[in-house]
């Protein structure tokens, strides 16, 4: 059972990531007036429901990171879709949704921007020579793809980046080459 420290813990990280929430809208409708609050609220409570408990390195929620990589997509200027693919872009890898799951919620073209940055992220190498030219290929055939795939996994290298203070020293230098190479 929870204390009372707890659960006040609870509430101010439910309104941490709500006032992130309503900030990435905020932002969003001074771009684009037009847009749908109501699907992009649903993509947020889809993937903060997928995320669950998830936390990250400080020990903050997880959905903070795709809101974070969201907020970089809308301050690229980028649309709708992109912004929805963003909070999305870790449900296929890290929760037990599907691509199926994604395109029956929110349509084949975001399903797709979802599934390509997933697919950036995975495979296994056998030489550091293999892993960047594999990288390089990756990167090419998505661009050819939709731009966008690569513009949504660079918002998310950025936060990561930017968040990087709490992962080990030789996780900051990885990152960081990998980070620089890209």
């Amino acid at each position: 059972m929870k204390g009372e420290t707890g659960m006040a813990q609870d509430v101010n990280m439910d309104e941490l990531v709500q006032k992130q929430f309503d900030n990435l809208v905020e932002k969003m409708l001074l771009q684009n007036p037009t847009a749908d609050v109501e699907r992009v609220r649903r993509a947020f409570e889809f993937a903060r429901d997928a995320h669950g408990p998830q936390q990250r390195k400080d020990k903050t929620p997880f959905i903070t990171h795709p809101l974070a990589a969201a907020e970089i997509t809308v301050e690229m200027g980028l649309d709708e879709d992109s912004v929805i693919a963003a909070l999305l872009h870790d449900c296929v890898e890290d929760t037990s949704l599907t691509y199926d799951d994604v395109k029956a919620a929110f349509g084949t073209s975001v399903a797709d921007i979802v599934d390509g940055v997933t697919k950036l992220t995975r495979v296994q190498y056998t030489s550091k020579e293999e892993e960047q030219m594999e990288n390089l290929r990756k990167m090419l055939m998505a661009m050819a793809k939709d731009i966008r795939v690569i513009l949504i996994k660079i918002a998310d290298r950025l936060h990561n980046m930017r968040t990087m203070e709490y992962q080990s020293a030789n996780k900051q230098l990885e990152k960081a080459r990998e980070t620089m190479e890209i």
